[in-house]
């Protein structure tokens, strides 16, 4: 089907302002648009399409998003569809961006940031038990979170390698039954014409990185460098890289803290888009303590060059093959392991989020000091547990919510100390 340029911009103009929630609702929102209301794709096209893309790394809404826009007008439409669905998210962070850089430190901005730290904790114990309940339904993959969980939180294991491990023993131990997976034929294209889409948008995606190298930007090549490596290992959504993310740049790289890792992921879950965007804020924060506010916005765009070109790169090259590389049950296997192992990378997350919210962000399990726990923290994680997973009050709402109870515990904590 052959769609106007036009039509594309009103519906995933429409997408992309309103994708608010993480991937399920995202996800669920392009369903309505291009299934339901517009039959736009058919429903196999869109669900062979989406397990597709939890496959490969990145973002798989703003993917799936790009794959729709390319299906229904060609490349054009795929980078129209794309770019939609980012940049409304992308330039709100940039303003939340200015707004924290220049506030966070104001008494009344640090007490309302201890209420969103709060819902965060619950946030990224929701997305777990979500995952959970939809990945770990046999004993491998019950093994596989445990082990992952682990490796990072106890063992300081890379995520990346817990990643390549993980696809590997699915790849050879959890193979679905060939005999129930329908094969799909690949829609032909010339060997030469997909070497000549990787090798385009390799390039595309190379080419700051070496104009920053030339001329000697090493923080803005540093980070174009780390964020172009975090792109190719981005499964399993935007909680489990944070994790690897945060390891890196709290204790690597220490650009930033984790409570402004914190922040930066309650800022992003206000935003529409993907929550990937968090790193365009992490990049925006570094380059202001570095360097003000013009190095600030070099940072974000750097980043977010190479966190989404290879999207493009991705889509482009892999999206004729689509309806093949979906139904391999081998494939599939990798896909269902390196889910499971997510879980057990998400729960570091939560778990190393929660300490650093109780206690006085404690670098090591062991450092912990039990006199540090903060009462008020504790209230307010189980004020937000009531608000967001008892209520379910809607996640903006819920984090405002936070940050004004969170002001008034402050307020009232000046008087009547917690």
């Amino acid at each position: 089907m052959q769609v106007s340029i036009s039509d594309l911009f009103k519906v995933f103009g429409r997408i992309g302002l309103l994708s608010f929630g993480g991937p399920a609702a995202q996800i669920s929102l392009m369903q309505t648009e291009l299934v339901d209301k517009r039959s736009w794709l058919s429903d196999k096209q869109f669900l062979r399409a989406l397990s597709f893309f939890m496959l490969l790394p990145g973002p798989e809404a703003m993917q799936l998003a790009t794959y729709a826009g390319w299906r229904l007008h060609g490349v054009l439409g795929g980078l129209l569809a794309g770019l939609l669905f980012v940049i409304p998210g992308a330039t709100i962070i940039l303003a939340l961006g200015f707004g924290y850089a220049l506030y966070g430190d104001l008494p009344l901005v640090k007490a309302a940031f201890v209420g969103i730290k709060a819902a965060v904790v619950i946030i990224v114990f929701q997305a777990l038990l979500r995952l959970a309940k939809r990945t770990l339904n046999g004993a491998l993959p019950r093994v596989l979170a445990g082990v992952a969980f682990v490796a990072i939180f106890f063992i300081n294991i890379p995520f990346p390698l817990i990643i390549a491990c993980a696809a590997l023993i699915g790849f050879i131990l959890m193979s679905e039954n060939d005999a129930d997976i329908e094969e799909k034929p690949a829609v032909y294209v010339k060997p030469a014409n997909t070497l000549r889409t990787a090798l385009l948008w390799g390039t595309i995606w190379a080419i700051p990185m070496l104009g920053l190298w030339v001329s000697g930007s090493t923080l803005l090549l540093d980070l174009a460098v780390f964020f172009s490596k975090l792109a190719v290992v981005t499964f399993g959504g935007a909680y489990a890289v944070l994790a690897y993310m945060t390891q890196e740049i709290v204790h690597g790289f220490e650009w930033l803290s984790t409570d402004q890792m914190i922040d930066a992921l309650g800022l992003a879950e206000t935003t529409p888009g993907p929550l990937i965007l968090v790193t365009e804020f992490a990049a925006f924060l570094t380059g202001f303590l570095q360097g003000g506010p013009w190095l600030a916005v070099g940072a974000a765009g750097v980043t977010l060059w190479v966190t989404f070109v290879p999207c493009f790169l991705w889509i482009f090259t892999a999206a004729p093959y689509v309806d093949a590389l979906a139904s391999r049950p081998r494939l599939k296997g990798a896909l269902n392991a390196i889910s499971a192992s997510v879980v057990g990378v998400i729960l570091n997350l939560a778990v190393w989020f929660t300490l650093n919210v109780l206690f006085s962000a404690p670098k090591e399990v062991s450092n912990i000091d039990l006199s540090k726990l903060s009462s008020m923290s504790v209230i307010l994680i189980a004020v937000a547990g009531v608000l967001l997973a008892a209520h379910r009050v809607p996640l903006v709402i819920g984090l405002i919510f936070m940050a004004i109870i969170a002001v008034g515990f402050d307020h009232l904590a000046t008087m009547l100390p917690l």
